[in-house]
């Protein structure tokens, strides 16, 4: 195969996530820490590729000593008031996840969302709203969006991951929790 060489390819894909992430609202994100750390049990949501970076937060969460879960899984027990829900979605369009909304709401829990859309239906049901400014082809036309030679919603995908991992470190420094701490709490029956 010849071609773009995949370490240029590379150097795009990190500078299109340098512009990105660049360009999330700092104080965003503490308030979605803040609201992390009012919450008495979190619950996260996500769909395809988005829903893999929350579950990914959600180990994190639970590393950290919160009561974190998934939502859909089994284990997860029933969302009430004072639970905090954080979805995912790129478009904020995705209709199971409206869904997941509408029924946190009606339990008057609090919803955070993380979106790259400013104007959607998840959006007039949450509560509070981060914008990772990526394209997304569920919800075209966003004027705020990182052009990216990424296909589909990758750069979202990739940047949603970052900034959580990025909060996952705002609130172990708030929660005065070490990595050894974290550690700790890793699952021990692999």
């Amino acid at each position: 195969m010849s071609g773009t060489p995949p370490a240029e390819r590379i150097g795009a894909i990190l500078s299109e996530l340098s512009t990105c992430l660049a360009r999330v609202d700092d104080e965003a994100v503490r308030s979605l820490c803040r609201d992390i750390r009012a919450g008495r049990r979190l619950y996260v949501a996500g769909a395809g590729r988005t829903g893999f970076a929350m579950r990914a937060f959600a180990v994190r969460l639970v590393h950290l000593g919160l009561s974190a879960f998934v939502v859909g899984e089994a284990t997860a027990p029933p969302i009430e008031a004072g639970d905090l829900l954080i979805v995912g979605s790129g478009s904020g369009r995705t209709e199971g996840l409206q869904a997941v909304a509408r029924r946190a709401r009606e339990h008057n829990a609090r919803i955070a969302l993380i979106s790259a859309s400013s104007d959607s239906p998840l959006s007039l049901l949450s509560d509070s709203l981060l914008i990772i400014p990526a394209p997304t082809p569920k919800a075209p036309g966003q004027p705020h969006a990182t052009a990216s030679i990424q296909p589909m919603g990758t750069l979202f995908e990739q940047a949603l991951l970052l900034v959580l991992d990025a909060s996952i470190l705002v609130l172990m420094e708030g929660l005065g929790v070490s990595a050894d701490e974290m550690f700790a709490r890793h699952a021990n029956l692999e």
